[in-house]
């Protein structure tokens, strides 16, 4: 069965989630990016999610864990969460 490892970051508005993507196009650590910005209770730890199967996430979420490049980071994917950048670091197809 496939399953996904993945780390994000969560912010209220589209804007915010662009300001992240570049920074860390621009050599910032996701992680700690995560740490200090994401909304979500994983920021703690860098916006790791561990693993996760299809289906296990909402929709928007899970179509690009199970699509994109591994180890890219992906975004903004707009959810009912609010902004999330995305970066899938292992997968199991």
């Amino acid at each position: 069965m496939a399953s996904a490892v993945a780390r994000h970051i969560l912010v209220a508005t589209e804007a915010d989630c662009l300001t992240l993507k570049k920074q860390i196009e621009e050599g910032s650590d996701f992680g700690e990016l995560a740490k200090a910005h994401s909304k979500c209770p994983s920021g703690a730890d860098g916006g790791a999610l561990g693993t996760f199967g299809p289906g296990q996430m909402v929709k928007e979420f899970d179509e690009v864990v199970f699509s994109a490049p591994v180890g890219e980071v992906q975004g903004p994917v707009k959810t009912q969460f609010g902004f999330h950048l995305v970066e899938v670091t292992h997968r199991v197809d």
